[in-house]
């Protein structure tokens, strides 16, 4: 197994074509809770799985040379907790990346989530490249908002997105928030 990323805790690994045989990700993606604010915590098919979410999941970025996606693992056991994502809003730029997670259930409350960000935030700003970390979500997601919170990131703004399908909640917009390469420095 390649790492990518240790913390205490965790261990963030590239995907892997197994990884969409596995039933972590499908167990993940089925979870309504889980998926409650990506997309009102509707099933997902393993079609969908091996034909949309992995190929973004296994995708390289040239001015990384190494995925935006990374299968996040509980260090002791290698038990599988879902996935972070670290990825340049442009390929060919390292400068703004999107910073996102997925965890299942089982996982939240740990402290998992804001380890990873901060991790993953500190090799982007330290090897990297990165000059502005971003990262959204709707607006009730208050968990998550903690989360980006707790990394170090500040409030930007509240946006209406573009959603095909409304889902509770998405009345409320969402929000973004932001951490810059000199304002992570001057914390440190």
């Amino acid at each position: 197994m390649r790492v990518f990323l240790e913390t205490e805790q965790l261990v963030l690994r590239p995907f892997t074509d197994a990884d969409a045989d596995a039933d972590g990700l499908f167990a993940l993606d089925n979870d309504p809770d889980v998926m409650r604010f990506i997309n009102g915590g509707r099933p997902v098919s393993r079609e969908a799985i091996h034909t949309q979410t992995l190929p973004r999941l296994l995708h390289d970025y040239p001015c990384f040379g190494t995925r935006g996606y990374w299968a996040a693992e509980e260090k002791t056991t290698g038990a599988f907790l879902g996935w972070f994502e670290f990825r340049p809003l442009d390929e060919h730029s390292p400068a703004v990346v999107e910073l996102g997670y997925r965890l299942n259930k089982a996982a939240w409350g740990n402290g998992y989530a804001t380890a990873g960000s901060r991790a993953l935030i500190s090799k982007g700003f330290t090897d990297l490249a990165v000059e502005r970390v971003t990262a959204n979500t709707m607006a009730v997601n208050v968990r998550s908002r903690r989360v980006m919170e707790k990394a170090g990131m500040s409030f930007l703004r509240h946006f209406t997105g573009d959603w095909p399908e409304a889902i509770a909640g998405s009345e409320h917009g969402e929000v973004e928030y932001v951490l810059a390469r000199t304002d992570w420095e001057q914390r440190r």
